[in-house]
């Protein structure tokens, strides 16, 4: 069986991401709910991951400096 590309290398992580692609989507103004969005566009869960990897660059080129 294949491995899901989901599954976080450190499990305790999940709250924190979904934090943090609930702060993404508050952000670009997509409502999410707790649990299932399969009701989402495909143009809001695109902006949704596109801000989350927007926020995630940002922070790795501040930590550069």
């Amino acid at each position: 069986m294949a491995k899901s590309s989901n599954n976080l290398v450190n499990p305790n992580a999940r709250e924190a991401m979904d934090k943090f692609k609930m702060e993404a989507a508050r952000e670009v103004g997509v409502n999410l709910k707790q649990g299932y969005n399969g009701d989402l566009t495909s143009k809001q869960a695109g902006s949704v991951g596109g801000q989350m990897v927007k926020k995630m660059i940002e922070a790795y080129e501040n930590n550069m400096q």
